[in-house]
């Protein structure tokens, strides 16, 4: 579920709220108790990161993998699978 911000205009007041994208907006203040609260317009970033996810996915240009991979590459000495 999407984390909100919100704000109260009458005492200022900033809260975070876990809500449902259909839950209806807050608008009671917990602090003031006025019917000032609104919602703040924010942006949630994140990157996705590690295996499985596709080549393509948040590339610019010619980059094949943004990530740089921690661990060494498998070879016939070190994989598993070759064992």
């Amino acid at each position: 579920m999407p984390i909100y911000e919100y704000e109260c205009k009458a005492c200022g007041h900033e809260m975070e709220a876990i809500q449902k994208m259909s839950d209806d907006a807050l608008t009671d203040c917990p602090v003031c108790e006025k019917r000032e609260l609104v919602k703040l317009i924010s942006a949630a970033g994140f990157r996705l990161k590690g295996a499985g996810w596709y080549e393509t996915d948040f590339k610019s240009g010619q980059k094949k993998n943004v990530v740089k991979s921690e661990a060494p590459a498998c070879t016939s000495d070190n994989c598993p699978a070759s064992k």
